[in-house]
């Protein structure tokens, strides 16, 4: 069956500008880390992504090493892509990185020209496009000068394949390093991607600031704390969660944050919200983030979370409430 989006797909969502420049991304965008490799259900992955887009989600953000494995989340979206958004290409962001592990042998990770060129042409030829609207480097390289580096996302705009450029998990001082040396080459960088959330808060202490004097936008990943920040452990591990299978999320980390999830559940019950959206509105509140990316295993998960967009405004009370939590 043909999928054919809903009119009315921009009429409740909310448009941020990335930093100073033009493009605006909704305030939540869709990350295809999760849930979209060879080991998982395409079936789900597409009505996913067309909820999303339905609601006006137009930001699908993934990565070379997406899947697992490594790929298939590239290999399955551009599956969807040519059978369901082909006719909506222009009013899609989709954004791709290269800077983790891919292939064997010294030119398969970090920060090289040589990588990060052929990474890409490897994404766009998964993917089936001709160019990513983003294109970031995922991490920084401490063997590779960063003009390396910048000179290569500088050298992928110009050869169109891609539009917009940004960085991945780089501290304050190197951030404010690339963005001299891009703002140089005549190529900005639009957008820096960080792990942000009530429990990761290294980005305070600098980076916003950073980025708000550069006129970059911000879009932090992993705002639900891979899942801490929602109502999934309120009561403990429940079996088959991610505390139980993954790397990412240890038994250990559920246990010291069991205390403060309760609490700031309390908090998000007075507000009306679930603990998981007072958790991205929290992130949201600040003015400097552009967009909060998402991970999501059903389309529930993804109407729950568009829902905190109806109330992302703390009273001074709330927010005292909350950093006591927090402390």
């Amino acid at each position: 069956m043909t999928y054919v989006a809903k009119e009315n797909r921009y009429d409740t969502m909310n448009y941020n500008r990335c930093g100073k420049w033009g493009l605006k991304l909704p305030a939540v965008s869709l990350g295809l880390w999760h849930n979209f490799g060879d080991i998982d259900k395409l079936e789900n992955g597409r009505q996913m992504l067309h909820r999303a887009f339905d609601l006006g989600i137009t930001h699908f953000d993934l990565a070379n090493n997406y899947g697992p494995p490594p790929g298939s989340a590239e290999e399955n979206f551009g599956k969807i892509m040519k059978q369901d958004f082909s006719a909506y290409r222009d009013e899609l962001i989709i954004s791709s990185k290269a800077g983790y592990l891919m292939w064997p042998g010294p030119y398969g990770e970090w920060g090289s020209r040589k990588y990060l060129i052929s990474s890409l042409d490897q994404s766009l030829k998964r993917m089936g496009l001709e160019y990513v609207d983003i294109f970031y480097s995922h991490r920084p390289d401490p063997d590779t000068p960063l003009e390396e580096t910048m000179m290569a996302l500088d050298q992928i705009v110009r050869s169109g394949k891609a539009l917009y450029v940004g960085i991945s998990n780089y501290p304050a001082d190197m951030t404010k390093e690339a963005s001299r040396i891009l703002k140089e080459l005549g190529t900005p960088c639009l957008i820096h991607q960080p792990k942000y959330s009530m429990f990761v808060r290294w980005v305070e202490d600098g980076l916003l600031d950073v980025l708000e004097e550069e006129g970059i936008g911000c879009i932090p990943f992993s705002p639900l704390a891979q899942g801490l920040l929602t109502d999934r452990y309120l009561k403990g591990i429940p079996e088959g969660s991610r505390a139980t299978r993954e790397v990412f999320l240890k038994k250990e980390h559920v246990d010291s944050a069991h205390d403060k999830i309760v609490k700031l559940n309390e908090i998000a019950q007075k507000r009306g919200q679930s603990l998981a959206q007072m958790a991205l509105a929290w992130v949201l509140k600040d003015k400097r983030i552009t967009s909060v990316l998402i991970g999501a295993s059903s389309v529930k998960q993804i109407d729950d979370n568009v829902e905190t967009l109806k109330n992302i405004v703390f009273s001074d009370e709330e927010l005292t409430l909350i950093e006591k939590i927090l402390e």
